[in-house]
């Protein structure tokens, strides 16, 4: 990149021309293994040059630390331009597997939203949730909102272990979703394209306030 890119894709471009039915392989390791940049945009606007043209062939490496999962992204790229292509449409809306960092169609509330939900909120157990701008806990006593989960859970009066370990969890998870423009859900994994794991070992539970012996009730379900 900065020494011969874009004069390269050019003589693929002019290869093609001269040699409509040769096979071609293209190196795009040399790409991602050399551009501090995370791989899934790269490799899927090479994928996509590539299927424009009609190259079949292409090398790629895993070496270096950023470039981990490079041959899952091509794959995955390959089969996203391959089904734009014969399908006559963009690239847009049919996998969404290589948007890791970002959500697609991240959902949030308003505050005018929770503030109607906190209204109608009996018990003593946080709900958490996210607009736009800011993190909100509340319960039938408390609604608070902000950016700095710390500030948050000093405000939140907890102190059983338990409790604090599932709000720190949750609270971080929320502000990487407000970081991040990701969708936030109370007690479920945060979505990661293709690095999601199929399933998470330890399932977000839902810890409540009321009573030592439903500490932990799995069986509640999310508000």
């Amino acid at each position: 990149m900065g020494f011969g890119f874009a004069a390269g894709l050019d003589r693929y471009v002019q290869v093609r021309a001269r040699y409509p039915a040769a096979e071609m392989l293209m190196g795009i390791g040399n790409i991602t293994e050399l551009t501090d940049a995370d791989t899934t945009g790269m490799n899927a606007l090479l994928i996509g040059f590539c299927q424009e043209l009609g190259i079949r062939h292409v090398l790629t490496t895993e070496v270096i630390p950023w470039a981990r999962g490079a041959v899952r992204e091509v794959d995955v790229a390959r089969q996203l331009m391959y089904a734009a292509r014969r399908r006559g449409v963009l690239p847009k809306r049919i996998d969404d597997r290589l948007l890791t960092i970002k959500d697609s169609r991240p959902k949030t509330y308003t505050e005018p939203e929770l503030r109607a939900l906190h209204q109608a909120i009996t018990d003593p157990n946080f709900r958490i949730a996210t607009t736009r701008d800011a993190i909100y806990v509340f319960n039938n006593r408390l609604f608070v909102s902000g950016t700095d989960i710390q500030a948050l859970f000093d405000q939140l009066g907890v102190e059983d272990p338990g409790h604090a370990f599932y709000l720190g969890r949750e609270l971080m998870k929320a502000r990487l979703a407000l970081q991040l423009g990701k969708t936030y859900v109370q007690e479920q994994p945060l979505r990661w394209g293709y690095l999601t794991p199929e399933r998470e070992d330890t399932p977000h539970r839902r810890v409540r306030i009321e009573g030592r012996r439903r500490a932990r009730d799995a069986a509640d379900p999310p508000a």
